[in-house]
């Protein structure tokens, strides 16, 4: 993701800045508005990023946009803007929101699978999350065919890989290694 440190950096500045004016969670809320909508539109994002058009234009285009969100979400679209860094403010929602979740004692579980999880498996799925940390999880299930089989979890900078395509791979890794079949 582009300019994923500078987006930390930011995000926790802003989150100290609106913890300061007990106004967190009114930011929260709108860095999750504002990811929604970048998934959403994505020419926003194409605008952002277009170097020929002044940082003024896009400014005014995200508060006309964001018109009714809390000052310091205002304040983050301005410092971004002041320093040419608008392009990274998708990836600032979303590192703001990920830090305000673990100062609420949550954290989020991602499960990556070929198709969607059935409501019995999340379940399962989520309980094992649960488990391996002392936090409030919360899953997120990605769709990725490409694994072909199986599942990877991911919980922080935790990550297991229980896929078919990994087994293939440490397959192929051990019959290369001992020319053996």
């Amino acid at each position: 993701m582009i300019g994923t440190r500078a987006a930390l950096r930011y995000a926790k500045a802003t989150l100290a800045y609106a913890q300061e004016a007990k106004a967190s969670e009114a930011v929260a809320k709108d860095m999750i508005a504002l990811g929604t909508l970048m998934q959403q539109n994505n020419e926003l994002q194409i605008v952002l990023e277009n170097p020929i058009l002044p940082v003024t234009q896009k400014e005014a285009a995200l508060k006309a946009l964001f018109s009714d969100a809390c000052p310091q979400t205002l304040q983050l679209f301005s410092l971004l803007a002041e320093n040419n860094r608008l392009a990274i403010v998708a990836a600032t929602g979303e590192q703001y929101v990920r830090l305000y979740a673990e100062t609420q004692g949550e954290i989020k579980a991602i499960v990556t699978t070929a198709v969607p999880l059935s409501p019995a498996l999340e379940s399962l799925v989520l309980e094992k999350a649960k488990n391996l940390t002392k936090d409030k999880v919360q899953l997120e299930n990605k769709i990725n065919p490409d694994i072909i089989g199986g599942f990877i979890l991911q919980i922080g900078d935790m990550q297991y890989d229980a896929s078919v395509v990994h087994q293939l791979k440490a397959i192929k890794t051990t019959l290369t290694k001992t020319n053996t079949i």
